[in-house]
Formats: structure tokens, sequence, C-alpha cells
């Protein structure tokens, strides 16, 4: 999934911060336990989510797609000290996990896990917030995107992930769940109502600031 060779992977892990036992555990787990591990954040992904959240230090984060909650726990790091994390998930068969996972983390107080369609738990959150992260069903990240940006604050960031959809994006005769991608990556080109930039880390994160 990761777009840059493992010798230069493992050079960028070196230069950065490390897991906490926590997340490592988590990373462990889900390879061992879990269908498609792979779509997990992991270690290098984690930190840029981390450092991200920190830079905006958010009040509010509401996270679509929160599969063993890894990701989830590295964007609670740059939570506020009355902060909170809305995260959102359907899928019922990993929620003793999830919830054991958040349990042994210092932001269990900070984390709501709503289990549900995200098109429907969405409109029951009366919140703004400082940083949304998309990560779930590709196909739905342009109606998903559409449903939280007017309760983005002016300033504050949607990061979404597997933009890059391991380079099939630069195929020239693409698959269904390509064009998905590139038809949302398009329309966040045409969205002058943000600033927007690809980060090439894994599979792909576009930061879409709201201007």
């Amino acid at each position: 999934m990761s777009l840059i060779n493992e010798d230069m992977q493992q050079l960028l892990l070196n230069y950065c911060e490390p897991e906490s036992a926590l997340l490592q555990r988590i990373d462990r787990e889900t390879n061992l336990k879990v269908l498609m591990p792979r779509m997990l954040s992991g270690h290098y992904q984690g930190r840029v989510l981390s450092m991200l959240s920190k830079m905006v230090s958010p009040v509010r984060i509401l996270e679509i797609g929160t599969f063993t909650g890894y990701a989830t726990l590295c964007l609670a790091e740059g939570l506020t000290e009355n902060g909170m994390l809305y995260t959102l998930d359907i899928n019922e068969e990993l929620e003793e996990m999830v919830r054991k996972n958040f349990a042994e983390s210092e932001y269990n107080h900070k984390i709501k896990y709503i289990l549900g369609d995200a098109n429907e738990t969405i409109s029951g959150l009366d919140e703004t917030f400082d940083l949304v992260f998309i990560d779930a069903d590709k196909k739905n990240n342009g109606t998903y995107y559409d449903l939280i940006f007017d309760r983005v604050r002016p300033g504050g960031l949607i990061i979404v992930d597997n933009v890059l959809w391991s380079g099939k994006v630069l195929n020239s005769n693409p698959d269904k769940d390509t064009k998905n991608i590139t038809t949302f990556n398009d329309k966040i080109l045409a969205d002058n109502r943000v600033e927007k930039l690809i980060l090439p880390v894994r599979d792909g994160l576009f930061v879409i600031r709201k201007k």
C-alpha cells in the first residue's frame, strides 16, 4: 500500500516519534486477528495524523471509519483538555476489540464511539468540528464530505485517506473503485471553498483546509 520502497520507509520511521506500547499492540493484534489489516493506519501515518492534530489543537474531532481504533488514538493526541473525538463505524463485529483498545488509552474519556451508518449518525451530531478524518467506504467519500462540510469551522481541516489508491489513480484504464477515488479527488480540486494538498503518505492523504 505504501508508495515508497521499504528501505526509505524504514528511514522515515527512524526519524519520527515512536509508537506507544498500546499502539504497537493494536497494530500487532489487528494484523493477527482482523480481516484486511492493511486498513490500519500504522506507525508512520499515525504519526502524521498525530502531528496534524496537534498543530490544529482541536476541541472537536470527527472520524468516519474507526476500524480497530489506531488512527482514532493518534488523532486524540492533539485534543485540547476539554476536547472530544467522535468516531463512527458500522462494523459491530469489531466493537469489543475497539472498546478494549480505547479503555486502555488515556484518551478513553474523550472518545465517543458510535456504531451505525455514517450517513445517518452524522446528522445526529450537533457539533462544529476543527478536524475531520474520512477513512471509510471510499465510494462515499464525496457524500461524507458534503455531509460534514458545513459542520467544519473556517480554518478547520478535513483529511481523507487512500486518495492515491496504491498508485492506481495513474492507470489509463481504471477500474470502478479507482474511478470513484479520482472522481472525489477532482471534486476537491474544483472546490474553491478550500485549500488542498495531497501528501504521498502511505496510500495518499488529502489534506483539505476550509477557507
